[in-house]
Protein backbone atom coordinates (compact mmCIF):
# COMPACT_ATOMS: atom_id res chain seq x y z
CA UNK A 1 0.00 0.00 0.00
CA UNK A 2 0.99 3.67 -0.40
CA UNK A 3 1.77 4.41 3.24
CA UNK A 4 2.00 8.19 2.87
CA UNK A 5 -1.34 8.33 1.09
CA UNK A 6 -2.88 6.19 3.81
CA UNK A 7 -1.48 8.49 6.50
CA UNK A 8 -2.75 11.59 4.70
CA UNK A 9 -6.23 10.12 4.28
CA UNK A 10 -6.36 8.98 7.91
CA UNK A 11 -5.34 12.45 9.11
CA UNK A 12 -8.02 14.09 6.95
CA UNK A 13 -10.70 11.74 8.34
CA UNK A 14 -9.69 12.65 11.88
CA UNK A 15 -9.58 16.37 11.08
CA UNK A 16 -13.01 16.25 9.44
CA UNK A 17 -14.49 13.80 12.00
CA UNK A 18 -16.21 12.19 9.04
CA UNK A 19 -15.40 9.83 6.18
CA UNK A 20 -17.81 11.68 3.90
CA UNK A 21 -16.37 15.14 4.60
CA UNK A 22 -12.83 13.80 4.21
CA UNK A 23 -13.75 12.21 0.88
CA UNK A 24 -15.30 15.48 -0.33
CA UNK A 25 -12.25 17.56 0.61
CA UNK A 26 -9.88 15.00 -0.94
CA UNK A 27 -12.11 14.65 -4.01
CA UNK A 28 -12.13 10.87 -3.60
CA UNK A 29 -14.98 8.33 -3.42
CA UNK A 30 -16.02 7.63 0.16
CA UNK A 31 -15.44 3.91 -0.40
CA UNK A 32 -11.82 4.58 -1.39
CA UNK A 33 -11.23 6.62 1.77
CA UNK A 34 -12.71 3.85 3.90
CA UNK A 35 -10.62 1.19 2.16
CA UNK A 36 -7.39 3.16 2.59
CA UNK A 37 -8.00 3.53 6.33
CA UNK A 38 -8.88 -0.16 6.67
CA UNK A 39 -5.68 -1.11 4.80
CA UNK A 40 -3.70 1.17 7.08
CA UNK A 41 -5.22 -0.49 10.15
CA UNK A 42 -4.40 -3.94 8.74
CA UNK A 43 -0.83 -2.83 8.00
CA UNK A 44 -0.38 -1.54 11.56
CA UNK A 45 -2.32 -4.33 13.24
CA UNK A 46 -4.35 -1.91 15.39
CA UNK A 47 -7.73 -0.19 15.21
CA UNK A 48 -7.31 3.52 14.61
CA UNK A 49 -10.95 4.58 14.47
CA UNK A 50 -14.22 3.47 16.01
CA UNK A 51 -16.99 3.93 13.48
CA UNK A 52 -20.69 4.46 14.19
CA UNK A 53 -23.50 5.56 11.92
CA UNK A 54 -23.29 9.07 13.39
CA UNK A 55 -19.63 9.81 13.97
CA UNK A 56 -16.03 8.69 13.83
CA UNK A 57 -14.11 8.43 17.10
CA UNK A 58 -10.34 8.12 17.37
CA UNK A 59 -9.01 5.26 19.50
CA UNK A 60 -6.07 5.72 21.87
CA UNK A 61 -3.80 4.07 19.30
CA UNK A 62 -5.33 6.26 16.60
CA UNK A 63 -4.68 9.44 18.59
CA UNK A 64 -1.03 8.48 19.06
CA UNK A 65 -0.63 7.57 15.39
CA UNK A 66 -2.35 10.81 14.34
CA UNK A 67 0.36 12.86 16.07
CA UNK A 68 3.08 10.97 14.20
CA UNK A 69 1.18 11.33 10.91
CA UNK A 70 0.79 15.08 11.37
CA UNK A 71 4.50 15.50 12.07
CA UNK A 72 5.67 13.22 9.24
CA UNK A 73 3.33 14.76 6.65
CA UNK A 74 4.42 18.26 7.68
CA UNK A 75 8.07 17.25 7.24
CA UNK A 76 7.31 15.82 3.80
CA UNK A 77 5.50 19.04 2.87
CA UNK A 78 8.47 21.11 4.07
CA UNK A 79 10.86 18.98 2.01
CA UNK A 80 8.71 19.43 -1.10
CA UNK A 81 8.49 23.18 -0.45
CA UNK A 82 12.26 23.43 -0.12
CA UNK A 83 12.75 21.68 -3.45
CA UNK A 84 10.01 23.79 -5.03
CA UNK A 85 11.70 26.96 -3.92
CA UNK A 86 14.96 25.74 -5.46
CA UNK A 87 13.44 25.11 -8.83
CA UNK A 88 11.30 28.28 -8.59
CA UNK A 89 8.19 26.44 -9.75
CA UNK A 90 5.84 25.70 -6.85
CA UNK A 91 3.00 23.35 -7.66
CA UNK A 92 -0.17 21.98 -6.16
CA UNK A 93 -3.65 23.15 -5.22
CA UNK A 94 -4.33 26.13 -2.96
CA UNK A 95 -7.76 26.01 -1.30
CA UNK A 96 -8.86 29.57 -0.53
CA UNK A 97 -12.03 30.94 1.05
CA UNK A 98 -13.12 34.57 0.76
CA UNK A 99 -16.16 36.73 0.01
CA UNK A 100 -17.67 36.88 -3.47
CA UNK A 101 -17.09 40.64 -3.53
CA UNK A 102 -13.36 40.39 -2.78
CA UNK A 103 -12.98 37.66 -5.37
CA UNK A 104 -15.02 39.57 -7.96
CA UNK A 105 -13.32 42.96 -7.55
CA UNK A 106 -9.77 42.08 -6.47
CA UNK A 107 -8.76 38.52 -7.37
CA UNK A 108 -10.56 37.50 -10.57
CA UNK A 109 -9.63 40.56 -12.70
CA UNK A 110 -5.92 39.71 -12.33
CA UNK A 111 -6.04 35.95 -11.83
CA UNK A 112 -4.41 35.45 -15.23
CA UNK A 113 -1.32 37.18 -13.82
CA UNK A 114 -1.12 34.61 -11.03
CA UNK A 115 -1.64 31.77 -13.52
CA UNK A 116 1.15 33.11 -15.71
CA UNK A 117 3.56 33.41 -12.78
CA UNK A 118 2.72 30.01 -11.29
CA UNK A 119 1.39 27.75 -14.06
CA UNK A 120 1.64 24.63 -11.87
CA UNK A 121 -0.64 25.95 -9.11
CA UNK A 122 -4.41 25.46 -9.17
CA UNK A 123 -6.51 27.83 -7.03
CA UNK A 124 -9.71 26.37 -5.59
CA UNK A 125 -11.76 29.41 -4.59
CA UNK A 126 -14.61 29.02 -2.09
CA UNK A 127 -16.99 31.95 -1.67
CA UNK A 128 -18.65 31.31 1.69
CA UNK A 129 -19.82 34.35 3.65
CA UNK A 130 -19.54 32.44 6.93
CA UNK A 131 -16.96 31.22 9.39
CA UNK A 132 -15.19 28.27 7.79
CA UNK A 133 -13.56 25.48 9.78
CA UNK A 134 -10.25 25.41 7.93
CA UNK A 135 -9.15 22.09 9.42
CA UNK A 136 -12.41 20.19 8.93
CA UNK A 137 -13.01 21.57 5.44
CA UNK A 138 -9.41 21.27 4.24
CA UNK A 139 -8.99 24.99 3.47
CA UNK A 140 -5.44 26.36 3.23
CA UNK A 141 -6.22 30.02 3.87
CA UNK A 142 -9.11 32.45 4.37
CA UNK A 143 -9.20 36.14 3.40
CA UNK A 144 -11.43 38.16 5.72
CA UNK A 145 -12.49 41.82 6.07
CA UNK A 146 -13.27 43.13 9.55
CA UNK A 147 -12.26 42.54 13.14
CA UNK A 148 -11.35 38.88 13.63
CA UNK A 149 -13.00 36.58 16.14
CA UNK A 150 -10.73 34.98 18.69
CA UNK A 151 -9.55 31.66 17.33
CA UNK A 152 -6.58 29.33 17.12
CA UNK A 153 -5.92 30.33 13.52
CA UNK A 154 -2.68 32.01 12.45
CA UNK A 155 -3.49 35.52 11.16
CA UNK A 156 -1.45 37.79 8.91
CA UNK A 157 -2.47 41.39 8.32
CA UNK A 158 -2.74 42.39 4.67
CA UNK A 159 -3.56 46.02 5.45
CA UNK A 160 -6.85 47.88 5.80
CA UNK A 161 -9.88 48.50 3.61
CA UNK A 162 -10.93 52.10 2.94
CA UNK A 163 -14.63 52.78 3.56
CA UNK A 164 -16.95 55.27 1.88
CA UNK A 165 -20.57 56.45 2.05
CA UNK A 166 -22.30 56.89 -1.29
CA UNK A 167 -25.62 56.98 -3.12
CA UNK A 168 -27.00 57.22 -6.63
CA UNK A 169 -27.24 60.74 -8.14
CA UNK A 170 -30.98 60.20 -8.74
CA UNK A 171 -31.50 59.42 -5.06
CA UNK A 172 -29.54 62.53 -4.01
CA UNK A 173 -31.49 64.74 -6.42
CA UNK A 174 -34.72 63.50 -4.87
CA UNK A 175 -33.68 63.53 -1.19
CA UNK A 176 -30.92 66.14 -1.18
CA UNK A 177 -27.25 65.54 -0.38
CA UNK A 178 -26.44 65.34 3.33
CA UNK A 179 -23.78 67.87 4.37
CA UNK A 180 -23.41 66.76 7.99
CA UNK A 181 -24.15 63.56 9.95
CA UNK A 182 -27.25 65.23 11.42
CA UNK A 183 -28.71 65.43 7.89
CA UNK A 184 -28.84 61.62 7.79
CA UNK A 185 -31.97 61.67 9.94
CA UNK A 186 -34.06 62.58 6.90
CA UNK A 187 -32.51 59.90 4.68
CA UNK A 188 -32.91 56.16 4.37
CA UNK A 189 -30.31 53.49 3.73
CA UNK A 190 -29.85 50.12 2.15
CA UNK A 191 -28.81 48.33 5.31
CA UNK A 192 -26.36 45.44 5.56
CA UNK A 193 -26.96 42.62 8.03
CA UNK A 194 -24.87 39.71 9.26
CA UNK A 195 -25.68 36.41 7.59
CA UNK A 196 -24.71 34.63 10.84
CA UNK A 197 -26.49 36.74 13.46
CA UNK A 198 -29.03 38.82 11.54
CA UNK A 199 -27.61 41.97 13.16
CA UNK A 200 -27.97 45.13 11.07
CA UNK A 201 -24.75 47.15 11.00
CA UNK A 202 -25.04 50.89 11.69
CA UNK A 203 -23.05 53.41 9.71
CA UNK A 204 -19.78 54.30 11.45
CA UNK A 205 -17.62 57.35 10.86
CA UNK A 206 -15.53 59.91 12.67
CA UNK A 207 -16.42 63.59 12.89
CA UNK A 208 -14.16 65.99 14.81
CA UNK A 209 -12.28 63.00 16.19
CA UNK A 210 -15.43 61.36 17.60
CA UNK A 211 -16.59 57.91 16.48
CA UNK A 212 -20.25 58.03 15.50
CA UNK A 213 -22.44 54.94 15.13
CA UNK A 214 -25.67 55.91 13.46
CA UNK A 215 -28.41 53.45 12.55
CA UNK A 216 -30.38 54.70 9.54
CA UNK A 217 -33.88 53.58 8.68
CA UNK A 218 -34.32 51.71 5.44
CA UNK A 219 -36.83 49.66 3.49
CA UNK A 220 -34.26 47.11 2.31
CA UNK A 221 -31.53 45.13 4.09
CA UNK A 222 -29.22 42.65 2.35
CA UNK A 223 -26.35 40.38 3.33
CA UNK A 224 -24.33 40.15 0.09
CA UNK A 225 -21.92 42.78 -1.16
CA UNK A 226 -22.64 42.76 -4.89
CA UNK A 227 -26.38 43.12 -4.24
CA UNK A 228 -25.65 45.82 -1.64
CA UNK A 229 -23.86 48.04 -4.15
CA UNK A 230 -26.38 47.25 -6.92
CA UNK A 231 -29.21 48.35 -4.63
CA UNK A 232 -27.55 51.73 -4.13
CA UNK A 233 -27.01 52.13 -7.88
CA UNK A 234 -30.75 51.58 -8.32
CA UNK A 235 -31.43 54.53 -6.01
CA UNK A 236 -32.77 52.54 -3.06
CA UNK A 237 -30.77 54.44 -0.43
CA UNK A 238 -27.40 55.35 1.04
CA UNK A 239 -24.74 52.72 1.65
CA UNK A 240 -21.49 52.56 3.58
CA UNK A 241 -19.20 50.12 1.83
CA UNK A 242 -15.58 49.16 1.30
CA UNK A 243 -14.56 51.54 -1.46
CA UNK A 244 -13.13 48.81 -3.69
CA UNK A 245 -16.64 47.35 -3.96
CA UNK A 246 -18.09 50.63 -5.29
CA UNK A 247 -15.04 51.98 -7.17
CA UNK A 248 -16.29 51.20 -10.69
CA UNK A 249 -19.75 52.62 -9.95
CA UNK A 250 -18.16 55.79 -8.52
CA UNK A 251 -15.85 56.18 -11.52
CA UNK A 252 -18.75 55.74 -13.96
CA UNK A 253 -20.94 58.23 -12.11
CA UNK A 254 -23.50 55.61 -11.08
CA UNK A 255 -22.69 56.38 -7.42
CA UNK A 256 -21.53 59.61 -5.77
CA UNK A 257 -19.47 59.77 -2.59
CA UNK A 258 -20.92 61.93 0.19
CA UNK A 259 -19.88 63.21 3.64
CA UNK A 260 -16.26 63.11 2.55
CA UNK A 261 -15.24 65.35 5.46
CA UNK A 262 -16.45 62.63 7.84
CA UNK A 263 -13.68 60.07 8.08
CA UNK A 264 -14.84 56.45 7.78
CA UNK A 265 -12.50 54.27 9.85
CA UNK A 266 -10.90 51.57 7.65
CA UNK A 267 -11.56 47.90 8.32
CA UNK A 268 -8.73 45.40 8.84
CA UNK A 269 -7.99 42.92 6.03
CA UNK A 270 -6.41 39.62 7.06
CA UNK A 271 -5.42 36.24 5.70
CA UNK A 272 -5.72 33.29 8.09
CA UNK A 273 -4.09 29.87 8.08
CA UNK A 274 -4.81 26.72 10.12
CA UNK A 275 -1.14 26.48 11.16
CA UNK A 276 2.25 28.10 10.62
CA UNK A 277 3.63 25.38 8.32
CA UNK A 278 2.72 26.69 4.87
CA UNK A 279 3.40 24.96 1.59
CA UNK A 280 5.30 26.97 -1.00
CA UNK A 281 2.14 27.26 -3.13
CA UNK A 282 0.21 28.82 -0.21
CA UNK A 283 3.11 31.17 0.52
CA UNK A 284 3.35 32.50 -3.02
CA UNK A 285 -0.43 32.93 -3.23
CA UNK A 286 -0.42 34.91 0.02
CA UNK A 287 2.41 37.14 -1.19
CA UNK A 288 0.57 37.71 -4.47
CA UNK A 289 -2.59 38.82 -2.62
CA UNK A 290 -0.51 41.12 -0.39
CA UNK A 291 1.04 42.63 -3.52
CA UNK A 292 -2.41 43.26 -5.03
CA UNK A 293 -3.58 45.02 -1.89
CA UNK A 294 -0.46 47.21 -1.70
CA UNK A 295 -0.98 48.36 -5.31
CA UNK A 296 -4.70 49.17 -4.90
CA UNK A 297 -5.50 52.75 -3.72
CA UNK A 298 -8.70 51.53 -2.06
CA UNK A 299 -6.58 49.73 0.55
CA UNK A 300 -4.10 51.18 3.01
CA UNK A 301 -1.46 49.97 5.47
Amino acid sequence: MDLLQGMAVFKRVVDASSFSKAADSLEMPRASVSTLVQNLESHLGVRLLNRTTRRVQVTDDGALYYEYCARILAEVSDAESALSSKRQSPRGTVRVDTSATFAHHVLIPVMRDFNARYPDITVKLGLADRNVDLVQEGVDCVIRIGVLDDSNLVARSLGSVRMTICAAPAYLEQMGEPATPDDLDRHHAVNYFSARTGRVYPMEFEADGVLIKRPIEGKLAVNEGLVYVASAVEGLGLIQTPRFMAAKAIESGALREILRDCHCAPLPLSILYPHRRLSMSVRVFSEWVHELVQQNPDFCD
